[in-house]
């Protein structure tokens, strides 16, 4: 699976947005200069964040963003799917498709490892919540683990 910058910006910006979830809308600009992204980069993600009900937006003085629903009820998965990010590890046309990465359309050998490992990932970004992000759960779970 290849995340690109665009992933990877989304739910910082969004995390970023989590942790000051109050009454007051966050202007992009300040997230930009906390997360050090561009502010025009973090523009074209939040249109995209908009048009999938994951941020609201207010205008005028005081305007920002704001979360559209708890942080606890957003997960990773639908941040890094709303910038159009797939979530999969092969190089063939999409999750389940029957025409395969090699030149004759078949699939190669290692197709299903890879399908499989994408999902898991997908399964992982379903699983957490912008909420686990900010807390620090994530890092309490490795310690854990560890």
């Amino acid at each position: 699976m290849r995340l690109s910058t665009k992933g990877r910006y989304a739910v910082m910006a969004m995390a970023d947005l989590a942790r000051r979830e109050d009454d007051r809308a966050v202007s992009l600009a300040e997230i930009a200069v906390r997360q050090e992204i561009s502010l025009s980069y973090l523009e074209q993600l939040f249109a995209r964040l908009r048009r999938r009900g994951l941020v609201k937006s207010s205008r005028g003085p005081g305007g920002g963003y704001r979360l559209a629903r708890p942080a606890e009820e957003t997960n990773i998965a639908d941040i890094v799917l709303a910038v159009d990010e797939p979530l999969r590890a092969t190089r063939c046309g999409g999750q389940g498709s029957r025409k395969g990465c090699m030149l004759k359309g078949e699939r190669c050998l290692t197709h299903d490892l890879w399908e499989q490992m994408g999902q898991r990932i997908h399964d992982y970004l379903q699983s957490v919540s912008l909420a686990d992000v900010v807390s620090g759960r994530l890092a309490a779970d490795h310690q854990e683990a560890a």
